[in-house]
């Protein structure tokens, strides 16, 4: 049965692994274009969406802080065979949800699910390449995540908009692809050193006074950027409609695939950029793009709202691949555990607080001022991060950082 298990070619279970990632991030956005639909269907308020949408945040969180090490102690095989089945299961509760209570449990079960998968493939990642490279496995990382949120929009609206089935057909393209996923990790290798038993251990957030510059800088390239994400992806669809005047969710869902397209793009073309300029180009990027879409909503511009979130996404994909980067260098192996665990707890609250707060604010301002507010304190943030990595230029110009997987 062993010699079964590693027929896998190694460089095949590469792929798979970042496949897997890209899944992960395809499945989390594939609800974002049927938001309407549940709101329309069941008189949901956009704030009601975004919690709905924050839950998965929280439970990727959670599966980060008790579960991040899990594969390290039952392997890797195991843990994703688990994931990728509870993420079939939040698929199954999607498709027969009938009232918005089973949108938080599939969305709370989906995130979970997310997390151990996104932990124990990020980590193959770095088991599987040739020459255990971190900064390669940190850019498929990186490149399969952005690449997986592009697509998982484009697929979902497209399956929308074709009018069969727009609450299920979205679901059943999930359906067969962790399926096939699922049947590709039976196949992956399992080295035996990897099966220690269950030892569930909270990674308690802490960051050493030593490295608390490039944590600062870090932390604030993913509080500008997953901010944005998650305004994007839980109201990103409502504006492009309201900018296209148009009910096509393709069209409605442009701005989130531009977005993630640009990123995707920008972390392949600049990757070998110092980090510290990394982190400081795509501030500037994602302020310029941040303040574009301001714009667009003030002009109703469908053309600047996708100029917008291109150079947008261009920020946001080498913004935080040179934070990461910049700060994973820095960190001492025997405290590598508590300090990601605290970089997480930061970009997850980043993914989901701002989300929530645009929610309640759609409300009374509106859609369009709401944008202009949470962009304007994204731009700011922008700003900032701009004059921590110009300060943190000659450290990190005569270091050599790595990316984790």
């Amino acid at each position: 049965m062993n010699a079964l298990h590693r027929t896998l070619p190694p460089s095949v279970a590469y792929f798979l692994a970042a496949g897997i990632i890209g899944l992960a991030l395809f499945a989390s956005v594939t609800p974002s274009p049927i938001y309407h639909s549940y709101g329309a269907s069941w008189h949901l308020s956009p704030f009601t969406l975004t919690l709905v949408y924050a839950t998965y945040a929280v439970g990727v969180l959670v599966a980060l802080l008790l579960g991040g090490s899990l594969s390290d102690d039952v392997g890797r095989r195991p843990v994703l065979l688990v994931s990728l089945g509870a993420l079939l299961v939040s698929t199954v509760l999607y498709v027969i949800a009938s009232s918005v209570g089973w949108l938080f449990v599939a969305r709370g079960l989906q995130g979970l699910a997310t997390g151990l998968a996104v932990s124990a493939a990020s980590a193959a990642l770095l088991d599987l390449h040739p020459r255990r490279d971190p900064w390669a496995a940190g850019l498929a990382n990186g490149v399969a995540s952005t690449a997986g949120i592009a697509l998982g929009i484009f697929s979902a609206a497209e399956l929308v908009q074709s009018g069969g089935a727009p609450r299920v057909l979205p679901y059943l393209l999930l359906l067969v692809l962790f399926a096939v996923a699922m049947a590709g990790v039976v196949w992956m290798p399992h080295p035996a050193a990897q099966a220690r038993g269950i030892r569930v251990r909270v990674a308690r957030p802490h960051v050493p006074r030593a490295i608390r510059g490039p944590f600062l800088l870090a932390a604030l390239t993913v509080i500008a950027t997953w901010s944005l994400g998650g305004l994007y992806f839980s109201l990103g669809p409502a504006l492009g409609a309201r900018l296209f005047h148009t009910t096509d969710v393709v069209l409605s869902s442009s701005g989130i695939i531009a977005l993630a397209a640009a990123a995707s793009i920008a972390q392949l073309a600049f990757h070998r950029t110092p980090p510290w300029l990394l982190a400081m180009l795509g501030s500037v990027a994602l302020a310029a793009g941040v303040s574009l879409v301001v714009i667009a909503t003030a002009t109703g511009s469908g053309t600047v709202l996708l100029v917008g979130s291109a150079v947008g996404g261009i920020g946001f994909g080498i913004g935080f691949l040179g934070g990461l980067r910049a700060l994973v260098g820095t960190i001492p192996s025997h405290h590598r555990a508590s300090v990601m665990s605290a970089y997480y707890t930061v970009a997850y609250l980043a993914l989901s607080v701002p989300a929530v707060v645009a929610g309640l604010l759609v409300g009374w301002l509106g859609l369009d001022t709401t944008f202009e507010v949470v962009g304007s304190v994204v731009v700011l943030v922008g700003v900032a991060t701009v004059i921590v990595a110009w300060r943190a230029r000659p450290a990190q110009a005569t270091g050599v950082a790595t990316n984790p997987a």
